[in-house]
């Protein structure tokens, strides 16, 4: 099979347009804040839409696990981040041409790019050719390169740039300045004055004299005193700028294509991967996922928010792990427990490693098991938006049912914290009703809730509650624990903590 492309298999990939729309979980799931990060210093790739563009199945996803795990061998990253960089230069030396005015000059750039080039994919055959891979997708493109190299084109490409590269090494020319002319012409039997100079003055010299040697300014681009130079040494050597002129000419599609799409769509890889190097730096654990278009069982061991984690491993902070699984008719986790203790984060972590395993990459944690889905809804609170005359209440049904409409089995729901601007007994009926649907969708969710009440619905429901230090319920763990929710837990151990159970104040108050 002939090699296309390192992101799909097959030889028909798709083609992703400039421009692909960051899903609309990705602000809730400070997946923006990843992705932003990931792209940092690689605008010239222009990486986001493929970071917005989950893979389309799941033979997609195990061809991006291959190469994954390719690259984790320092050898094969660190010559693939040496063809990038020359590639970089050769495509400076295309930017720096598409800038110049004079023509002969533009010529010169342009072979000095195409040596770039050569250069290049030179070298990458050969550290293919030497690498222990494994990939299907880096084992076709080693196969496509080595033709690539034994090929006619990239043969008559790079000999032809070698030869006219010598020749122009090898002009020479004289410049007679007198008053405001100049005469150009080929090197003759003139003396060289420079010496004669320094042996003249040499009977003065007293010691060791100080230097006064300067370096005159190296402008890149030509002034029309130079260009006018230039001309004249062309007549000297015309065939040697006509061979130049026309490999210029005959050259303008250099760039094998498929290379040139492999030397984009490879940093999606180099990128990703350099962003959790800190992450691994630090201790924390990452795994290739396991996923199933089939069973909606969901098992993750020590894992975390990947953002939160990058955070705080930058600040020297410790990251908190957390497991979790969904098995059998399970499908919803409710989570509740004390403000501040780690919620919002574990539902955050569970829509990131769905979507981030949709992609194809090493996941955080130590092994994770999850569902292929197709949507991924998320509803978060938000501030009350002036413009579109709702109340908050309001705004939350509709934004609910919106997902509840477009939601299918296959999809995943995350709630955080919904109808907190009713009464109780309001937000009750409205999460029931909301949990029943979701319920009769047999899709996966997760519910962040005040309302304990929300985890006794069904046996499709599991409790999970966010924990404290027993000794001192004012500091969290941010530990999320399967159990049962009943609400009075964390009141108790405040209570105890300030002594004022109903045993204590009767004990205080008889003494």
């Amino acid at each position: 099979m002939a090699f296309r492309c390192i992101l799909y298999p097959g030889e028909n990939p798709p083609e992703l347009p400039d421009e692909v729309a960051a899903p609309d979980c990705f602000a809730d799931l400070n997946l923006d804040q990843v992705v932003t990060a990931i792209c940092v210093g690689r605008d010239e790739y222009n990486l986001r839409p493929f970071f917005h563009s989950p893979a389309p199945d799941l033979d997609t996803i195990h061809y991006r696990h291959e190469v994954m795990k390719d690259l984790e061998q320092d050898e094969v990253l660190g010559f693939v981040k040496s063809f990038s960089a020359k590639m970089r230069s050769m495509r400076d030396q295309i930017a720096k041409l598409n800038k110049l005015y004079y023509r002969l000059q533009k010529e010169a750039v342009f072979l000095d790019a195409i040596a770039f080039y050569c250069d290049a994919v030179s070298q990458l055959a050969n550290d293919l050719g030497a690498a222990n891979l494994r990939s299907a997708g880096l084992l076709g493109l080693r196969r496509h390169v080595e033709a690539y190299v034994q090929s006619e084109a990239f043969s008559s490409l790079h000999g032809t740039m070698t030869s006219i590269k010598s020749d122009l090494s090898e002009v020479e020319y004289s410049l007679l300045i007198r008053y405001t002319s100049v005469t150009v012409r080929r090197p003759g039997s003139e003396p060289d004055y420079g010496a004669a100079v320094e042996a003249t003055f040499a009977r003065f010299k007293q010691g060791d004299a100080k230097r006064f040697e300067f370096k005159l300014p190296d402008f890149f681009e030509m002034n029309h005193i130079e260009a006018g130079i230039l001309d004249f040494v062309v007549r000297l050597y015309p065939e040697i700028f006509t061979r130049l002129h026309r490999y210029f000419q005959a050259n303008q599609s250099y760039l094998d294509p498929i290379i040139g799409r492999w030397d984009r769509e490879i940093q999606f890889y180099v990128a990703y991967l350099d962003y959790i190097r800190p992450l691994k730096r630090a201790g924390l654990p990452s795994c290739y996922p396991t996923l199933s278009t089939t069973s909606k069982a969901v098992r993750c061991h020590q894992t975390f928010d990947i953002a939160l984690a990058h955070k705080l491993v930058g600040d020297n902070a410790p990251v908190i792990t957390n497991n979790f699984e969904l098995d059998g008719s399970e499908r919803i986790f409710i989570v509740s427990g004390p403000n501040q203790g780690g919620k919002t984060t574990f539902a955050r972590t569970f829509g990131q490693l769905h979507y981030l395993g949709r992609l194809g990459c090493p996941l955080p944690g130590k092994e994770a098991t999850l569902f292929f889905f197709d949507r991924l809804f998320t509803h978060f609170e938000k501030e009350e938006d002036i413009h579109n005359h709702r109340g908050k209440l309001e705004d939350d049904l509709v934004r609910i049912h919106a997902i509840l409409r477009e939601a299918t089995p296959n999809s995943i729901v995350i709630l955080n914290e919904i109808f907190t601007s009713t009464t109780l007994r309001d937000a009750l009926f409205l999460g029931r009703r909301v949990l029943e649907r979701l319920i009769d969708l047999d899709l996966l969710c997760v519910c962040v809730t005040f309302m304990d009440e929300l985890s006794s619905l069904g046996p499709q429901i599991v409790s999970l509650v966010s924990t404290v230090v027993p000794d001192n319920p004012a500091e969290r763990t941010f530990r999320v624990v399967r159990r049962t929710a009943d609400g009075r837990s964390y009141a108790m151990s405040i209570a105890e903590k300030y002594r004022v159970t109903y045993d204590s104040l009767r004990e205080r108050l008889a003494s």
